[in-house]
Order: C-alpha cells, then sequence, then structure tokens
C-alpha cells in the first residue's frame, strides 16, 4: 500500500497535527482533563449528606425522636431547624437546602390516639441526585416512624414486643445489591461519561481534520497524495489519529480500573477491544456524515448534537425500553451505547463474551457506515468549495 500514497499520507498527516495546537487539546488534553474531574468529583462513590431542614411543630417527645431519626441518616445533613414551612420554603429557594420534612403539630397526640397524622416532606428534584437522595432518606425516616408508632400502641394494647414485630414486619427483605455492592455512582457514571465524551471529541476532531481540508482547499493535494484513492487517503489521514485516541482510551481504562480500582469481573482484554472499536466506530460515524455534509459548521454542529444526546438517548440516565420508538432508534447509531452494553457485561455482571457478541458485531457494522457516501466525499474534496 506504500507505493499507494499511504505512507506518504500518513507522514502528511501528522505534520498537520503537530502544526496545530487544537489537535492536543481535542485529542488529549480534553478527554483526559473529563476523565479526571469525573472521578476526582465521584471519589467518595454514593453522595451524602445533603443539606436538608425540618419543621418540628409538636416539639414533642415522638417529634423530637423523629428529628434523631433524621439526623442519623448517613445520606443526610440535616443542618437546620425552621420553625414554619414558610421558612423551609425559603431555605429552599435560597439553596441552603434540598429538602424538608415537616412534623405537624399534634403529631404524639393524634398518633398515640389513632386519628392518623400525616407526616410531610418536601424535596427540590430541580437537582436530581441530591433530590432524590432527600427523598429516600425521608421517606425511610417516615416508614420507620409509621412502623414505631403502630409498634407502640399494640404494646400500650398489651402485645408482647415479639408479636408487635411479627405485626409491624410481617416480611423481612433481605436486599443484596449486585455487582455493585456498594452503591458506587462513579462505578456507573464514570465509565458512561468518560468514555462518551472521548466519542464525542474523536467525532468533532475527525470532522474537523477532514472539513478543513475542504475549507482550506487542500483536499487536491490530500487526494494527489493517496494517488486518487479516497479510500487510502482516508486511512492514512485517521490512522495516526486512531493510534493516539486509543491510548487514549488504554489510559482512561487505566485510570477506571488501575486507579480508581474499578471492579473488572471479566476480561480486561475484551473491554481494551471494545475501546479499540469504539474509538474506530466514532471516526466511521464522523466521516459518514463529513460525507453526507462537507460544510465543516454543519458538520461539527451535527456530530456536537449527536454526540451530547447520546449522553441521554443511549441508555445512561433514562433506560432506552422505556423512551418513545422514534427516539429509542437513535440509540443503535451511537457507538458508545454499545461500549457502556459491553462494559456492563463484561466489568460489572462478569459474564461469557457470548452475550456481549451482538454489541461487537454492531460496532463493527458501523465501521462500514462511510462506504455508503465516500463517493460524495471524494467529488467535494477534487472540487473543493466553501460555503461559510
Amino acid at each position: 500500500m506504500a507505493n499507494l500514497g499511504f505512507m506518504d499520507g500518513m507522514r502528511r498527516e501528522i505534520r498537520r497535527m503537530s502544526s496545530r495546537r487544537m489537535y492536543i487539546l481535542g485529542m488529549i488534553i480534553v478527554p483526559v482533563f473529563v476523565a479526571v474531574f469525573f472521578l476526582s468529583i465521584l471519589n467518595e462513590g454514593l453522595p451524602e449528606h445533603v443539606p436538608t431542614a425540618v419543621v418540628d411543630l409538636d416539639h414533642s417527645e415522638m417529634s423530637r425522636t423523629v428529628t434523631r431519626s433524621l439526623k442519623a441518616m448517613q445520606v443526610l445533613d440535616l443542618n437546620t431547624e425552621c420553625e414554619s414551612y414558610d421558612e423551609a420554603l425559603r431555605q429552599i429557594r435560597t439553596g441552603n437546602v434540598f429538602g424538608f420534612f415537616v412534623i405537624p403539630a399534634n403529631f404524639e397526640k393524634d398518633a398515640l390516639s389513632g386519628n392518623g397524622p400525616t407526616l410531610e416532606y418536601y424535596t427540590n428534584m430541580t437537582f436530581f441526585v441530591p433530590g432524590t437522595l432527600s427523598f429516600k432518606g425521608f421517606k425511610t425516616v417516615a416508614v420507620a416512624a409509621s412502623g414505631g408508632v403502630v409498634k407502640q400502641t399494640l404494646t400500650s394494647l398489651g402485645l408482647p414486643p415479639e408479636k408487635t414485630d411479627a405485626l409491624v414486619q410481617p416480611v423481612v427483605m433481605d436486599i443484596n445489591a449486585l455487582n455493585n455492592p456498594w452503591m458506587n455512582y462513579a462505578i456507573y457514571l464514570c465509565p458512561s461519561f468518560t468514555m462518551a465524551t472521548l466519542a464525542l471529541m474523536i467525532m468533532l476532531m475527525t470532522v474537523f481534520s477532514i472539513s478543513l481540508e475542504i475549507k482550506k482547499g487542500t483536499s487536491v493535494e490530500w487526494l494527489a497524495v493517496a494517488k486518487g484513492r479516497i479510500s487510502v487517503a482516508l486511512v492514512s489521514k485517521l490512522l495516526p489519529h486512531t493510534i493516539v485516541y486509543f491510548a487514549v482510551g488504554l489510559f482512561i481504562l487505566w485510570l477506571l480500573f488501575g486507579f480508581s480500582a474499578f471492579p473488572m469481573n471479566g476480561s480486561l482484554g475484551w473491554m481494551i477491544a471494545a475501546t479499540a472499536l469504539l474509538v474506530m466506530a466514532s471516526q466511521a460515524f464522523a466521516v459518514f456524515i463529513v460525507s453526507v455534509v462537507p460544510n465543516p459548521r454543519l458538520a461539527m454542529s451535527i456530530c456536537a448534537l449527536f454526540g451530547i444526546l447520546s449522553f441521554s438517548f443511549t441508555g445512561f440516565s433514562f433506560p432506552v425500553e422505556s423512551m418513545y420508538g422514534y427516539l429509542a432508534v437513535f440509540s443503535w447509531l451511537a457507538p458508545i451505547r454499545y461500549w457502556f452494553l459491553i462494559y456492563i457485561n463484561e466489568a460489572l455482571n462478569g459474564v461469557a463474551v457470548y452475550y456481549s457478541r451482538l454489541y461487537f458485531v454492531a460496532l463493527i457494522v458501523l465501521l462500514f457506515g462511510p462506504a455508503l457516501m465516500t463517493w460524495n466525499l471524494k467529488r467535494m474534496a477534487l472540487k473543493p468549495v466553501y460555503v461559510p
């Protein structure tokens, strides 16, 4: 292939990469920075000590017990005691707390007399993670308080403690969190976000490097070096990029499974193979887009939009199975979706690679996407016309 201009094309691309700091920034610095950033911000695993408040309108022994239970919750930081609902609502609006728990007046009296008092709790779901965690903590205390009232009432009626326990909790739940028993958010979020950012930067920088040839009018020279073969031109241009991206991907894998000691219950070799396919599939997607839309600004906008949305419609934050069909179909086109499913199977579940075979096949199929439109890229490269 050397006589077809392959080596000359690679040398030409390496010179172009080394002459622009943009390549170093987009290919290395941004993905590595994002990986270190997410691992640093989520190094505690499950977020804890969410600032919350309590409104105790009863000031009884039972209400103080509920307050102590709230303070004992590891996930909550009950740092504010308010005198009214309005005061607590102001605390939420100013951002001092993410939720508050209301103990009504006459709580103890109504509970012991059987009048059924209502415990209320409010959470700010604008901030999803602290809002959800405060909701979980409040609900746990409310259920425990309800059970405690029932137990105290039954005991006062003369039932022995062992009988009341069976009535309050007739079925004992034994909960076992598989593959992530620490309930560590970082194990789930960091790999997906860091690799999704890498895939996004691969798409943007691939579009940038190809469309820049058309914008600057150097695409004729680019094809001439490859003896007029668009396939040789693309491979010789993208191979140096692939090597750099794969090295960055390996570094991120080391950060995840080596430095941060994330669980690896399966084969690290298959994760490395999946990362290599992710790099090439992301490049292939970008080549397809720039072949259809050779305009740099429009092609980069499409890749940026698709890359950003892939954080959502590939299942990181919302299950694909619950999406509308016309939205779920986009998840089939995103390479990061298949890498994420392989990560779940290999790293967390530790199942045989047989169960990930379709995901590997999907990544390989995505590599052939550019072949459908490279004829248009060659036509534009031979007669470059830049439309601002």
